[in-house]
């Protein structure tokens, strides 16, 4: 059933499992007349994205939940049910938390804290225990359900994001160098957003690999899914470099008039074979790509030799056109690089990524 409820996009592993959290802890309490309030609030906030991370956190968070009902406890008696002991008890709760170096329990106790001050008993001591209780059994529960119901998977986010990252790469291209060897240049803001977009996208799919990565430290995984996983940061290890030389591309400043009719068109000929080959999972290239590349080569050496030379009497070793030349070649060579991982791991490419 709860397999089932998950396939509905708004019923996500992480929302499950924080409606389970929450339904164990107040039956729980309820179960033992206790305040239920404070412990689903805290149920609600510590569900993490990884078992790893739960249980790392439920060790910071006990003792950041004892903090906070104790400065709530103290300050309830020093200065009564008013809107200075909310404050006060706000800001000391998060300060001591993070001069312990408590951070990733200061929401959790400060909530605890705030939500005690309104509903305390007349034996402070017992308000204190029945608090900290309440919010123990919620960081517990959590912590339990996360690590043993519906553990995540992020292989399937990760590949499908690696797809995604190289489609968006092909476009981002596209649009470079057609910006680059255009009669008329537009404003390349646009340019710029897409590629602060891609270095998110790649920077958030790293994120789920080390989630993965966390994730395994507790559950049991196959060969078969280590090396589909490894195979994966290789793909991501290559496209880091892709994103290196597309941020070199996008500040390289051109001329149409710089370059021949003949190299303008091998210039988007070229960017059309890279751009198949970036959308094509399996990354193959055709010989006409190699044979381009290699005319390509012959432009850049031409450039290096014949067009260097400034009316300053100044001699540029990299000027614009062979710089934009030159990260085009290691474009490529990243590119072999590419298919030549794609052709070891045949089987995952296709099982994975198509």
């Amino acid at each position: 059933m709860i397999q089932s409820l998950k396939k509905f996009k708004i019923l996500g592993g992480r929302t499950l499992k924080t409606g389970i959290s929450v339904f164990l802890t107040a039956l729980i309490c309820g179960f033992f007349n206790l305040p239920i309030i404070f412990a689903v609030i805290t149920a609600i906030v510590t569900v993490e994205h990884t078992a790893a991370d739960s249980i790392k956190k439920a060790f910071v968070r006990f003792p950041a939940s004892a903090i906070g009902a104790l400065l709530a406890t103290s300050l309830y008696a020093i200065l009564g049910k008013g809107a200075l002991t909310f404050g006060l008890v706000a800001m000391i709760t998060i300060a001591v938390c993070h001069k312990l170096r408590l951070d990733d329990g200061i929401i959790v106790a400060t909530i605890t804290a705030i939500a005690m001050i309104p509903d305390f008993q007349e034996h402070y001591i017992v308000s204190f225990f029945t608090r900290l209780g309440t919010t123990s059994i919620g960081i517990i529960i959590s912590t339990l359900v996360n690590f043993f119901l519906l553990p995540p998977n992020y292989s399937p986010m990760i590949y499908k994001d690696i797809n995604s990252l190289y489609n968006h790469a092909a476009v981002l291209l596209e649009r470079i160098i057609s910006d680059i060897v255009a009669e008329s240049k537009e404003k390349n803001r646009g340019i710029q957003r897409s590629y602060r977009q891609l270095t998110a996208h790649l920077e958030r799919t790293y994120q789920l690999s080390q989630f993965q990565r966390e994730e395994w430290k507790y559950h049991k995984h196959t060969k078969k899914e280590m090396s589909a996983f490894q195979f994966s940061q290789k793909k991501l290890g290559a496209f880091q470099q892709i994103a290196y030389h597309l941020g070199n591309l996008q500040y390289v400043k051109t001329q149409s008039s710089d370059f021949t009719e003949k190299e303008k068109e091998l210039l988007l000929t070229l960017t059309e074979d890279f751009v198949k080959v970036l959308q094509d999972p399996t990354h193959g290239i055709s010989e006409d790509q190699f044979q381009r590349v290699e005319q390509l080569d012959d432009v850049f050496w031409k450039w290096k030799e014949e067009h260097v030379e400034k009316q300053t009497g100044f001699r540029h070793h990299l000027p614009p056109q062979t710089i934009l030349i030159y990260e085009l070649l290691c474009f490529h060579d990243v590119l072999e690089e590419l298919q030549s991982m794609s052709e070891k791991h045949k089987p995952m490419v296709h099982e994975c990524y198509l």
